[in-house]
Parts: C-alpha cells; structure tokens; sequence
C-alpha cells in the first residue's frame, strides 16, 4: 500500500511539474510576444515621421532627388516587413542607413539645419529612436529568458514535447544618436 501511495506522489510531483513547467513556458512566450508588440509599435511611429523628413527635406533641397527616393523606398520595404525580428531586422538596417543618409544631406543646408519644423522633427527622431531601444531591451531581454527556459533542463524536455523553440533577437542600428545642436554663426 505505501508503494502505491509514493507511486501516486511521484505520478502527481511530475505532473505538477510538468504543467508548471508548460505554464512558465507560455508565459514567457507572452512576454516576448507583448514585447515584440511594443517595439512594431515603436517602429511605425519611426515611419510616420519618415515623410515629414523626406517633405521637409525636399523643400530645400529638391535635387537631392535620388536621396530622397531611397528613403522613401527604404521606408516602404521597412513598413511592408512583417513577422519575425529576424524577417524584419534587413529592411530595418536599410531604412536607417538611409535615415542617416537622409541626415548627411540636411547637413550641407544651413538652412534647413536652422528650420524649427525640421529641427523639430529629429527631436521627435530622436525621441522615437530612444523609444525603440528601450522596446528593444526589454524585448531581447523577455528573449534572453524564454531562451534560456527552453534551453534548460528539464523545462527542455517540455519545451520539445510541446514545440516551444528559440527565439530570434532583434537588433537595429538607431537612425540618429542625439539631438541636433543649433549653433549660432
């Protein structure tokens, strides 16, 4: 009768830990799905800003044409990727190789370097590239963790059982670093 009793124990323990194991599993899928959430929100606030750039731009400096079309383009194909970070992290190097190239041309413009509406949006950049890392961080980091669940033993073995697999980091280059400096001349 007592073997009965530890066999059922045993039985149960495992169960239990079975389904805290697959709860924790989900759990952290969640988290990094919420996360992923919040940096897709975080880049389509990056590409709402991009036309104003590219308008604002394009008031001063017209035949800069070419630079403008990539830009354009790049958002584009940024904005149409969808899915996975490592599905969308291509488009989104080349949307801010452009974004910065889009920056190197507003520079030769005294002009539009002094406009306030330009001014203000690449603070309204820089406020939304800082936004998207912070998203990132905390993305990366929910990763880090669910990786390392699915990784360990014996959460693995559940992670296997119930085709819970790695998850792809999300890394992006910011478009720009710090707020532009007006200086007087």
């Amino acid at each position: 009768m007592i073997a009965v009793y530890v066999v059922v124990a045993v039985v149960l323990f495992l169960a239990l830990a079975l389904g805290v194991s697959y709860n924790r599993l989900v759990h952290g899928r969640s988290m990094v799905a919420n996360a992923w959430h919040n940096i897709d929100t975080e880049l389509q606030r990056r590409y709402d800003l991009v036309p104003n750039l590219v308008e604002t731009v394009r008031g001063y400096a017209a035949h800069e044409q070419r630079v403008l079309e990539q830009v354009t383009a790049a958002r584009a194909a940024a904005a149409a990727s969808t899915g996975p970070p490592d599905a969308q992290e291509g488009p989104e190097r080349a949307l801010v190789g452009e974004l910065r190239g889009l920056l190197a041309v507003a520079e030769r413009y005294p002009d539009l370097k002094a406009s306030e509406h330009f001014l203000a949006l690449q603070h309204e950049l820089v406020d939304t590239e800082d936004r998207i890392q912070v998203a990132r961080r905390i993305y990366n980091a929910n990763v880090r963790a669910q990786n390392t669940r699915v990784q360990s033993f014996p959460s693995a073995l559940v992670a296997g059982w119930f085709g819970f697999g790695p998850v792809p980091y999300f890394e992006v280059d910011r478009a720009v670093d710090q707020p532009p400096v007006v200086r007087a001349e």
